[in-house]
């Protein structure tokens, strides 16, 4: 169960991050509500995951979810740079997330 409540803080924690980008400082309305809900979502379904799951393992997991989400999105929605150091430093990061989860012994 914690997993899966890390997998939604996660994917919450993109749609915060993409709502900062489109709430212009906080002057559009709904993407502004959207960035507080997702926000406040992500750090709950966070530290709900954290009543079972080691710190270091769900925070490096938590980040990493919403740095690989929100860099593939940008890639396709705002047009972002596909070269090969990005799309090689976006695999490391799965990579150390992968290595992190496989070596959490439930």
């Amino acid at each position: 169960m914690a997993w899966l409540l890390l997998f939604a803080a996660g994917c919450s924690e993109i749609v915060f991050a993409l709502s900062l980008k489109l709430n212009e400082g906080f002057t559009k309305l709904w993407p502004s509500v959207v960035t507080c809900v997702a926000g406040l979502g992500s750090f709950g379904l966070l530290m709900w995951a954290l009543k079972t799951l080691p710190i270091g393992t769900a925070y490096a997991i938590w980040t990493g979810m919403g740095a690989v989400g929100v860099a593939i999105i940008g890639i396709f929605l705002f047009k972002e740079s596909t070269d090969w150091i990005r799309l090689s430093s976006i695999m490391m990061i799965v990579i150390g997330m992968v290595g992190l989860k496989l070596s959490h012994v439930d």
